[in-house]
């Protein structure tokens, strides 16, 4: 029987938690570091399921299965070991496994690649650590306030000017595999290979699985015409924009904290650690990639893009922003974070402490919507042409978005603070509230979106429809019947309302009794309000959006009526339960 490589395997339990991958079969709750559920192995009415990602396994107390996230597939799903294997690694973004010879080879190439990076950067290591030659290299980290632990724990070197250590690593491993490392290039007028990285401190970059694949070198010669810092060049096992500094590390923090500091340097990463705030990473000198995001999305749900506070530190803010917008959803968050002129998270942590920066993290963070929206902002002058630029910049952001429940929002949002540009444009006979959100009150208003459900969303936009389209619906108060409010402050206002469009007295609409807070949340939240313009004059289409949103009412209430008998079910085991639920189902396809 064929047998998967180990590394293979790991690196797939590498990328993946196991609570994601059981929570797409098993509802979850996290209790303490575990997260416990109901058996998927038996009928059970009290949870005996726990996931552990920590540890990297499931086990069924009730049943005594146990196992990994391979062995939940095969368990739960009746998939081959191998079938399992497959689909994982395809969750995981990676290459599928084929056992063809050019595998074998790529295997083989695999292992000598990381024994010739785990060879040189253990000897510069030690070099650093006790060669005399290697004490200003020493003393400069020591003066950039990190510990002989953290220089230990990240396994920083030296490479001494003179090294030709190419020859060692050839004693033990084939020429062409050293050469392929990307450790060395060929200097044609010396007729050999020299250390890419001599006269350089290295800082090891490890795969999400903590093997080595590259490293990045900080020159000590001052003055020097070379780049400050530089990476290892893009091999067959080292993509830049597929890997992360630190990853390997931080991923394992993700049970204790819900955020990732995102920096641009490897310093930034290591005097963050120094200082007690290990859940961070960098990216490698390049732009943000899709494939970052989506690694940091599997084990956080906050990821704080921390880049330095000058000139070139905002315009890689914003390239991020631009690149990593598409890849939010609505369990996720992705936020930015200034810090003051000149400084980088290095320096701002050695001056202040950990406590501060977290402290300027809560106060000064921006969501990546409102960032881009202050940014484009900057370049508009409220002209008509300037105006119309930047609409049609928001428009196209928000249209890169993937999710199309969060594209639809953060749209809303764009248009939202448009419209507060151009408060003329709104006037007239539409029913509308003035909601200014400037910058300062940005967290004010994202709180208030994170704690609105979506059942809330779709009924103020009902409700939005019904109180600017007022005449319309005294004119066809049928179809108001069979819609089903679901949150409690929804059946109430709905049923003032409806009472209002039945009712044959004289309305004035700015003396409707459903209280201020409600409106503003209405007129915030709603997301009908910017279609609401063009449809008011066509009644058919006017209709066919109500009852569209009838439907998706009537499936939100069925949900969560289905969502409570099956909770119900789940502990009293009751075949009348059981119909009910059957029922609510049929009703639930034919809607």
């Amino acid at each position: 029987m064929m047998k998967y490589p180990k590394e293979y395997l790991d690196e797939i339990k590498s990328r993946l938690k196991v609570s994601n991958v059981v929570s797409k079969h098993v509802q979850l709750k996290r209790r303490g570091k575990e997260f416990v559920g109901l058996s998927p192995f038996k009928n059970e009415k009290t949870p005996s399921f726990t996931v552990n990602d920590e540890k990297g396994f499931f086990h069924c107390f009730s049943t005594a299965e146990h196992g990994n996230i391979f062995d939940f597939l095969m368990k739960t799903q009746n998939l081959k070991f191998g079938e399992a294997v497959k689909s994982l690694a395809l969750e995981a973004g990676m290459r599928p496994y084929t056992f063809s010879k050019a595998d074998e080879l790529r295997e083989e190439a695999w292992k000598e690649y990381i024994g010739i990076y785990s060879e040189y950067i253990n000897f510069f290591h030690n070099e650093l650590l006790i060669n005399p030659d290697s004490k200003n290299s020493l003393d400069y980290l020591k003066n950039r306030k990190l510990s002989l632990d953290t220089i230990k724990r990240f396994k920083l070197g030296y490479v001494k000017k003179n090294s030709n250590f190419f020859e060692n690593l050839e004693k033990k491993f084939s020429k062409k595999g050293v050469k392929d490392s990307g450790i060395f290039y060929f200097d044609e007028k010396r007729n050999s290979f020299v250390d890419r990285f001599r006269d350089r401190i290295i800082f090891p970059i490890n795969s999400i699985s903590g093997f080595p694949i590259a490293i990045g070198g900080r020159i000590m010669q001052k003055n020097s015409f070379f780049a400050k810092y530089i990476n290892s060049p893009e091999t067959q096992f080292f993509k830049k924009g597929n890997n992360l500094y630190n990853i390997e590390k931080a991923r394992k923090l993700s049970n204790s904290v819900e955020q990732i500091f995102l920096v641009e340097g490897y310093m930034d990463v290591i005097g963050l650690n120094n200082q007690g705030i290990e859940n961070c990473v960098a990216n490698l000198g390049t732009a943000l990639t899709e494939n970052q995001i989506s690694i940091l999305n599997q084990f956080f749900n906050e990821i704080v893009i921390c880049f330095d506070g000058d000139e070139s530190g905002y315009k890689a803010a914003v390239r991020a922003a631009e690149n990593s917008i598409k890849e939010l959803k609505p369990e996720k968050q992705i936020s930015f974070l200034f810090l003051p002129q000149d400084e980088d998270p290095d320096t701002f942590i050695v001056k202040n402490g950990k406590q501060k920066f977290i402290k300027y993290y809560e106060i000064n963070k921006i969501l990546i919507h409102q960032f881009l929206f202050e940014n484009l902002k900057k370049q508009s002058n409220n002209s008509p042409t300037s105006l119309a630029i930047l609409e049609k910049k928001l428009r196209y952001l928000a249209n890169t978005i993937k999710d199309q429940y969060i594209k639809k929002y953060i749209l809303d949002f764009f248009l939202g603070k448009i419209s507060e540009l151009t408060p003329n444009l709104s006037k007239g006979k539409q029913f509308t509230i003035k909601h200014v959100a400037s910058l300062s009150s940005t967290k004010k208003i994202h709180n208030e979106s994170i704690s609105i459900t979506k059942e809330q969303l779709q009924e103020f936009s009902m409700l939005y429809l019904i109180i600017n389209n007022f005449d319309f619906f005294r004119q066809n108060s049928s179809i108001l019947s069979n819609v089903n409010f679901i949150t409690e402050e929804g059946i109430e206002v709905s049923q003032k309302l409806f009472e209002l469009v039945r009712s044959k007295d004289e309305i004035n609409l700015n003396m409707l009794p459903l209280g201020k807070d409600m409106l503003e949340k209405i007129n915030k939240f709603a997301s009908v309000k910017h279609i609401s313009k063009n449809i008011q004059r066509d009644e058919s289409k006017l209709n066919e959006i109500f009852i569209e949103m009838k439907k998706d009412l009537k499936k939100l209430f069925l949900d969560r009526q289905i969502l409570k008998l099956e909770s119900k079910f789940s502990e009293d085991m009751d075949q009348t339960t059981l119909n009910e639920i059957i029922e609510l189902k049929k009703l639930q396809n034919n809607n």
